[in-house]
């Protein structure tokens, strides 16, 4: 243990000793569907008051094998054992409160024509599970002065999420009320979508200077916490450097004249009831990432500057599993390139992943422009917001 770490671990004081919120310090792992909400977090404790909110690092081998080690579970997907490192490693951080919540149900902008927003269940049990490793020989958690809270978050349903997280909370955050915990969500939402909104004004630059160019780009259709550089093994930034933009299908843009020109002639047709219905592909939507990967699959099989998707999965992924032959079959209908990166797990393939990237760069340089001239040719002229 370094003499940094053993001064945080003598200076920590636990909640019931507080004066105030100020001196709460919370800690969030930075791992599963955090990566999709990790906005509302700090909206919501900031507007609690609370002193300082702490994160855990990127996912990486060090330290899953530092903090993970004998408190990892039996449990075949690598981003649920990585959960592990990261609470293990929030114990050796100056925080009083650990706060890893057991997310049921996921905020989306699919809504109305999809089933329902919920999340893998494995996923959101991680959390017990990983909790047992801490607390087998001795409560790894109050031997430390922390305060472990798991709330049962319902984003789906937000009107919720209010009771939930109070009755979580109220015991380790002084004088907390459901009407102020109501509020706080409501900065919590505020957060998460100005953030994204920002995110989807990026991605509109994006392909504005691709429509401009005549330039292709990349659509990359993961789950959120692929972009953890330990989880999706930085397989996105390895095509930046070749000069192809990479999107992320879950900030893709949503302005309504763009998806007008994308899906219209369909909604007018009566074949989908709205930009964001995606029944004519795909009856089982009961998964939010799930529901919004096959959106992505379809807007990448129509926007003309997508010319190739990159799909990443881990290893035995259940909710993906019945997936990739529908995305790959809507990808593919258009003429755009499909690749895929299955499997994913703690051992990163650096050299075939190397080779396999030169090989799909080679497949995008020869077909790009023909797939960019094809898919123009199916749409209308091209609106002028584009080329502004």
């Amino acid at each position: 243990m370094s003499f940094l770490i053993s001064l945080i671990l003598l200076k920590r004081r636990p909640l019931g000793s507080q004066q105030d919120r100020r001196s709460i310090r919370v800690g969030i792992p930075k791992f599963l569907n955090v990566w999709g909400t990790h906005q509302f977090w700090v909206g919501f404790f900031k507007a609690l008051g609370v002193g300082k909110i702490i994160f855990s690092s990127d996912t990486s081998e060090e330290q899953y094998r530092t903090y993970g080690k004998g408190r990892i579970t039996m449990d075949s997907c690598y981003p649920v054992k990585a959960l592990a490192g990261h609470m293990g490693e929030l114990l050796y951080k100056d925080i009083n409160l650990l706060f890893v919540p057991m997310i049921y149900s996921l905020p989306s902008f699919l809504r109305g024509h999809v089933v329902d927003t919920l999340s893998c269940t494995r996923v959101m049990m991680s959390v017990e599970n990983i909790r047992a490793g801490f607390t087998r020989e001795r409560d790894e958690f109050s031997q430390r002065g922390i305060s472990l809270v798991s709330p049962f978050v319902p984003f789906g349903e937000p009107e919720l999420l209010p009771k939930y997280l109070w009755e979580s909370l109220k015991e380790v955050i002084p004088g907390l009320t459901l009407e102020e915990t109501a509020k706080a969500v409501e900065e919590g939402f505020r957060s998460l979508w100005d953030f994204e909104k920002r995110m989807r004004e990026k991605s509109l630059e994006i392909i504005k200077w691709c429509a401009k160019n005549q330039r292709p780009a990349l659509l990359v259709l993961a789950r959120p916490y692929h972009m953890d550089p330990g989880i999706g093994h930085e397989i996105d930034a390895e095509f930046q450097p070749y000069g192809y933009p990479v999107l992320w299908y879950n900030y893709l843009p949503l302005d309504d004249w763009l998806l007008d020109w994308l899906f219209g002639k369909e909604i007018r047709a009566g074949i989908i009831k709205s930009p964001f219905d995606i029944s004519d592909v795909w009856t089982s939507s009961y998964s939010s990432n799930t529901n919004e990967i096959i959106w992505g699959a379809k807007f990448s099989a129509r926007l003309p500057w997508i010319t190739g998707v990159i799909r990443l999965s881990s290893y035995e992924c259940g909710m993906d599993q019945p997936t990739f032959t529908p995305v790959q079959k809507i990808v593919e209908s258009s003429g755009t390139l499909y690749f895929k990166f299955g499997e994913l797990d703690e051992t990163k393939p650096a050299g075939s992943v190397k080779i396999r990237v030169e090989t799909i760069i080679y497949y995008l340089e020869k077909y790009s422009k023909d797939i960019i001239e094809r898919k123009l040719k199916r749409l209308g002229p091209i609106p002028k917001e584009l080329l502004v």
